[in-house]
């Protein structure tokens, strides 16, 4: 095959339908994560993934699969994705349904399709290191029948990402899985980068649209058997009414489960700069900080005897902090949000007792 033909076999799936209530309380039900320009650039986090994609596969190859409710917020900063290439779930079902979903759509158009699978809120600092990662992928996966992983070179022992240990070589930076261990505690995660056998998963693929169905097929037929079972209605009028009636009823499951158990898992090391923006510490790190070691999201803050904080506050209020360390502080106008950066993950609960309290108003 040509390297013209490979272009033309490239595809992307941007999946875009969490909440991210890590990031609460600016990222709400109604406009997470995602949809939030959190580095003032002007753009979104996921106008920063299509950006990034653009250069290695045409817009008319990129589908974003999202929740119903984000239609319109899709179609507002993605104007360039085609109408057909924006999945609409119904219902939230985890990546393996969105990806299954996915695949077939893709397939139906272009059976020997390729395709990058990216959530739509991860930050890459290195771009042209990342378009060769990506080049590199896509004509691994186009000669192999494998499912690969995109695997970054760890800089510290963190706790909140998955670990893939390699195995066998199979090229330049290309490697069989040995294990896969999610989330380790933070002495065997220092074990893990002493190694330099250890990678974080970055949670981006690149496979074969039939590879992956395949492995669905194999590792989770419980996903995979209603859409096999209506294969003839992808690309077509009545595959959106189709969809309303299988997506809720498949079971929420991620696909971590079906790479974890594939004998052709394989990963690419790349080390390209890699955040995967999961919590206000991440945004921390990645952000540029004053003087006393302070982040200020576009936000005007006057800091006494302070440091280590990320102040995120709408609005033109001015915020003035006298021996303050180490502490989230988030002002989305109806909610204010006071945490030490250390009681992060206590975050989600927090959102659900507002919830319980004042059911969806600050939701």
């Amino acid at each position: 095959m040509s390297q013209t033909d490979n272009n033309r076999h490239r595809w992307c799936v941007i999946m875009c339908g969490g909440v991210g209530s890590r990031f609460w309380p600016y990222s709400r039900v109604d406009r997470p994560k995602q949809f939030i320009d959190f580095l003032g650039t002007g753009r979104s986090l996921v106008q920063m993934t299509y950006d990034r994609l653009t250069p290695m596969v045409d817009p008319s190859h990129i589908v974003v699969v999202t929740n119903a409710r984000y239609a319109d917020t899709i179609r507002e900063q993605l104007p360039d994705v085609p109408a057909g290439n924006i999945l609409l779930e119904p219902a939230r079902r985890s990546t393996a349904p969105c990806i299954a979903w996915a695949a077939w759509h893709i397939a139906a158009a272009d059976p020997e399709a390729s395709i990058i699978v990216t959530p739509a809120d991860h930050l890459v600092t290195r771009e042209r290191e990342f378009e060769k990662a990506v080049l590199d992928g896509f004509d691994f996966v186009g000669r192999n029948d494998v499912l690969l992983t995109m695997a970054v070179t760890p800089t510290r022992p963190e706790t909140a990402y998955g670990y893939i240990q390699i195995g066998k070589p199979l090229g330049e930076n290309f490697y069989k899985v040995k294990t896969f261990t999610q989330k380790p505690k933070k002495e065997m995660a220092e074990v893990f980068v002493s190694t330099g056998e250890f990678f974080w998963n970055s949670g981006i693929f690149l496979w074969k649209a039939s590879a992956i169905i395949d492995a669905l097929a194999a590792y989770a037929p419980e996903v995979n058997t209603p859409f096999a079972d209506n294969r003839d209605v992808f690309g077509t009028a009545a595959e959106a009414g189709c969809i309303a009636r299988i997506f809720p009823a498949c079971p929420a499951i991620s696909i971590d489960n079906v790479v974890e158990k594939a004998t052709n898992a394989c990963v690419e090391t790349v080390a390209y700069g890699w955040n995967d923006l999961e919590t206000w510490s991440s945004l921390y790190d990645i952000s540029p900080k004053t003087r006393d070691g302070n982040v200020t999201q576009n936000c005007q803050v006057l800091s006494y005897n302070s440091s280590g904080n990320i102040f995120c506050i709408s609005g033109d209020k001015l915020v003035a902090v006298d021996g303050l360390n180490d502490y989230i502080i988030a002002d989305a106008g109806d909610v204010l949000l006071i945490c030490p950066k250390i009681h992060e993950q206590d975050i989600r609960h927090i959102v659900n007792d507002a919830k319980v309290a004042y059911g969806d108003k600050f939701q």
